[in-house]
């Protein structure tokens, strides 16, 4: 499916590492990635194109390792990237089951020379209010979901994170939370080329407190529903119900798609702050599915999206 991407995204928006300061630095890292890069057509465009350099402007990595929600761990932001280095990632397997002809346990190895790398450039929504764009490597969920052959009966798709009460404080006392955490889609949702299973970001493979080894990033939902350090993925006959969900329903909808019409019970979605080393940043206003709409908006054509928030 060819995918027409948003319009480019300007430099100033980009969250971004020193490697991708200079273009030719990082292709030369990647080594036999410039294939993979030069072969990303719906997305080569956002992407080092000597016609947009400013796409490739830095905003410093250090925003994105320090400041992240990762509630196993901790609910200080600021404290997650310290805590998260004892989680275990090696060996790492995922299981997948349920509806499918063929389920299987992959091993984390297998599955990155069996499905090969993609560079996608996504904004990243949190549904606090604040964003950032990501340069990740990974690939498309369907591919991995076609591999086990879905029945017809698979609507919906459950994810499961590694549960290490040893190493995430949270679980051990069990705090606020239901663990492991949960997330879901719909299927088509899961197919929709856009939906990446991420094993790395800025080149190279993701640190811990950004979802190591394997994460979800759904780039036109809120930011919880892309689910980190995957082990098991279940496809249903109907809907799982989420962490978040199962939480606080009346404030995180199952769906959590990018909405500035649909306000949080707390506070306005009509704006977010962009993350920045700059003191004063303007907000940007909030386009509705983040900025995807052209991509997404036929899977929700139907619905009520103030009701199937």
């Amino acid at each position: 499916m060819s995918i027409n991407l948003i319009k480019a995204i300007p430099g100033t928006e980009i969250t971004d590492e020193e490697i991708f300061v200079n273009r030719r630095a990082f292709i030369k890292s990647m080594g036999v990635g410039v294939g993979i890069v030069s072969s990303l057509s719906p997305f080569k465009s956002l992407f080092a194109s000597d016609k947009e350099p400013k796409l490739l402007e830095s905003t410093p990595l250090k925003l994105i390792e320090n400041y992240n929600n990762y509630y196993e761990f901790s609910f200080k932001k600021e404290d997650v990237n310290t805590l998260a280095q004892s989680l275990r990632i090696d060996p790492w397997s995922v299981e997948i089951s349920g509806e499918v002809e063929k389920p299987t346990v992959f091993h984390l190895e297998d599955l990155l020379k069996r499905f090969p790398a993609q560079e996608r450039l996504y904004r990243f929504r949190c549904v606090e209010g604040w964003s950032m764009v990501v340069p990740w490597q990974g690939f498309p969920l369907a591919d991995l979901l076609q591999a086990v052959k879905p029945l017809s009966t698979a609507h919906f798709v459950r994810l499961v994170s590694t549960s290490q009460p040893e190493a995430m404080p949270n679980l051990s006392k069990n705090a606020m939370l239901q663990w492991p955490y949960e997330e879901g889609l719909r299927m088509d949702e899961a197919m929709h080329p856009l939906t990446l299973l991420a094993s790395g970001m800025y080149g190279k493979s993701l640190a811990k407190q950004n979802g190591a080894p394997l994460r979800l990033v759904v780039p036109w939902k809120y930011g919880f529903k892309s689910i980190k350090a995957i082990v098991k993925i279940e496809l249903l006959k109907r809907a799982p119900l989420t962490t978040w969900n199962r939480f606080a329903p009346n404030e995180y909808g199952f769906y959590a798609n990018v909405n500035p019409a649909v306000p949080h019970p707390r506070w306005s979605q009509n704006s977010e702050r962009l993350l920045s080393n700059e003191l004063w940043t303007p907000r940007r206003t909030t386009e509705l599915f983040n900025g995807y709409a052209e991509q997404v908006a036929h899977l929700y054509s139907a619905m009520d999206l103030r009701h199937f928030f």
